[in-house]
C-alpha cells in the first residue's frame, strides 16, 4: 500500500499517491473530488487510490472541504447552499476550483518529482464539472481525462435540489456557461472517459450519454452497474475503506489511465 503524501500546493491542500516505478520524473494525474461523500481530498484518494499506475496521483481539495473547512465543518458551505445554490455555491466553487488550479499545478511541480508533459485529469461530481472546465476553458495540455456522476450541466445539478430556482439574467448566464455539452467540440481535444452510475440521478445519466454522443469517437461511456451517485459513505470526510462498487470504478479508471498513458510514450 502506497503511503499518500499530504500538503499544499498554492494554498490548495493535497493528497498524492505516488507512483508504481521509481520514475525520476513520472507522468501527473490530478483530480477533484465530490461534494458528495467522498467530500474532501484524503476521501477521494482513499476511494479512488488508482494503485498501480505508473504516474502520481494529486488529489486537490475543493474550496471549503477537507483542511479548508471552516471550524472543521462544512456547516459554512451549508450555509452558501440555503443562501443562493447556484450563485453562492455550485457556480463559485467551479469558478474558484479552476482558477486555482494553475498555480497549484506549479507548486506540484516544484515539491514532486513530476514530469513536465501533459497530464491527466479526473473529477467526480461537481470536481468533474472543474475537469470539464479545465478542459473546455484553460489552455492545460491533458493527455487523457476522465469523469464519474460528474456535473456535466450546472442546470441539470441545480434541478436536484429542492423548489424551483429563481433565475434571472447573471443566473441563466452563469448556468448555460457550465452546460458542457455544448463544449464538447474543444472538450473533446482529449480522450474522456464518463463514467456513470447505473442509479445515479437519471438527468446526470442523461447528461453523461449527451457529452458522449457530442464528443463522438474521442469519448467513451464506461456505465457502473449498481453504482449510485456517492462513492464513499458518510460522512465522506476521512479516509474509509473503498466500496465494492467503487473498486469496479478504481479498476476502469486504472485501465484507462494506462492505455493513455501508453500512448504518451
Amino acid at each position: 500500500m502506497q503511503t499518500p503524501i499530504t500538503g499544499t500546493a498554492a494554498g490548495v491542500p493535497f493528497t498524492a499517491l505516488p507512483p508504481v516505478s521509481d520514475a525520476t520524473a513520472a507522468p501527473l494525474i490530478v483530480t477533484w473530488h465530490m461534494l458528495d461523500a467522498p467530500r474532501s481530498d484524503a476521501a477521494f484518494a482513499a476511494a479512488l487510490p488508482m494503485n498501480g499506475l505508473p504516474a502520481w496521483r494529486v488529489h486537490l481539495g475543493m474550496p471549503m472541504c477537507g483542511a479548508r473547512m471552516v471550524n472543521g465543518t462544512m456547516d459554512a458551505g451549508a450555509e452558501l447552499m440555503r443562501k443562493d445554490v447556484l450563485m453562492s455555491f455550485l457556480y463559485p466553487f467551479v469558478l474558484q476550483a479552476t482558477e486555482e488550479f494553475p498555480a497549484a499545478l506549479a507548486s506540484i511541480r516544484e515539491q514532486l518529482p513530476v514530469d513536465d508533459g501533459p497530464i491527466g485529469i479526473l473529477g467526480g461530481s461537481l470536481g468533474g464539472a472543474v475537469a470539464l472546465r479545465v478542459l473546455a476553458d484553460t489552455e492545460t495540455p491533458i493527455f487523457a481525462a476522465a469523469i464519474v456522476n460528474a456535473a456535466i450541466r450546472m442546470r441539470s445539478v441545480v434541478n436536484l435540489f429542492p423548489g424551483e430556482y429563481p433565475y434571472d439574467a447573471e443566473s441563466e448566464k452563469a448556468v448555460d456557461s457550465m452546460d458542457f455539452v455544448t463544449k464538447a467540440p474543444t472538450i473533446g481535444r482529449a480522450p474522456l472517459l464518463v463514467i456513470s452510475g447505473e442509479l445515479d440521478h437519471p438527468a446526470l445519466r442523461t447528461d453523461a450519454l449527451d457529452l458522449v454522443h457530442a464528443i463522438g469517437q474521442n469519448a467513451e461511456l464506461h456505465p457502473i452497474p449498481g453504482l449510485a451517485h456517492p462513492l464513499a459513505d458518510e460522512p465522506g470526510i476521512d479516509p474509509a475503506p473503498q466500496l465494492p462498487h467503487t473498486r469496479d470504478v478504481d479498476t476502469a479508471l486504472i485501465n484507462w489511465f494506462h492505455r493513455h498513458l501508453a500512448n504518451t510514450g
